[in-house]
């Protein structure tokens, strides 16, 4: 090929590619400070990108797991209070037991320990029955004694009992109002209706107590696992700006000096002209 040309000017080709590498190099910095990802899309790097996809659709499903057992976790905490208050009232009957079984009270006295009993017996049934969350009530509805709530991403799940409180507890009471002098000596027996009441009382505080930690720790496990699926993320895609902030300045003068080589190179013909004057 002649070095001295009009038709094909070398020097100016080569300009040009120059030029063009740096300036696709460019748009590949810009756009990884104007995004923060090294990795924004499958064309900067393929399998990166679907590993990335990947463990975002890990975090975004153990997300919506935590959102789920939030859910389980206000139930339990709102069960847990129901049952702490069941548990008060059964203690402030058992004092007015005492008084029923004490045979030297008047007929006076009884009415009103009677009456008070009433409104103890009355306490717990409302606080049984507010036991709700969400439409849910897991000491009340016999339709809700197993609870099944997804703990994790995979879509697992975790089951807990709920209790029939009414039942159990409540109508083992509820005719506290008319208790005699027996039926309150028979009624405070570790075996009799308010001791029963007592021990299934616990037993299902116990439960609900185990309910909760359970449910405590896999919410603070999901959330140390997204946490660690997010680092991980980070390093794969994250772009380094500090770096890709040197590199822009770096390259905007490459493109300024490209720009003036391809300048100069297009008058290399002009030179030519010199030789037919």
């Amino acid at each position: 090929m002649p070095l001295n040309s009009v038709n094909t000017n070398a020097g100016a080709m080569v300009a040009l590619q120059s030029l063009n590498r740096t300036s696709d190099e460019l748009t590949a910095t810009q756009k990884r400070i104007s995004t923060g990802y090294r990795v924004a899309d499958a064309k900067d790097d393929g399998a990166a990108f679907a590993v990335a996809e990947r463990v975002r659709g890990e975090v975004a499903a153990t997300t919506s797991a935590n959102e789920q057992l939030g859910g389980a976790k206000g139930l339990l905490d709102v069960t847990q209070a129901s049952l702490e208050n069941v548990s008060k009232s059964l203690s402030k009957l058992k004092e007015v037991a005492v008084k029923l079984a004490d045979g030297t009270i008047t007929a006076e006295q009884r009415t009103q320990y009677q009456s008070q009993a009433k409104e103890l017996t009355n306490n717990i049934q409302s606080f049984i029955k507010d036991a709700t969350y969400n439409g849910t009530n897991v000491l009340n509805d016999p339709a809700t004694l197993a609870n099944k709530v997804v703990r994790n991403g995979a879509g697992d799940t975790y089951t807990f009992n709920g209790s029939k409180a009414a039942t159990n507890i409540f109508n083992a009471v509820s005719g506290a109002n008319a208790w005699t002098r027996g039926d309150a000596s028979a009624a405070l027996t570790k075996t009799g209706a308010l001791g029963k009441a007592i021990t299934s009382t616990l037993t299902t505080m116990n439960n609900f107590g185990s309910y909760s930690n359970y449910v405590d720790s896999q919410i603070t496990y999901n959330k140390s696992k997204i946490d660690a699926q997010e680092g991980g993320l980070g390093a794969l895609v994250d772009a380094d700006l500090a770096k890709e902030s040197a590199k822009l300045q770096s390259l905007q003068i490459r493109q300024q000096l490209g720009t003036q080589a391809l300048s100069i190179a297009n008058q290399a013909p002009q030179t030519l002209l010199s030789l037919f004057r």
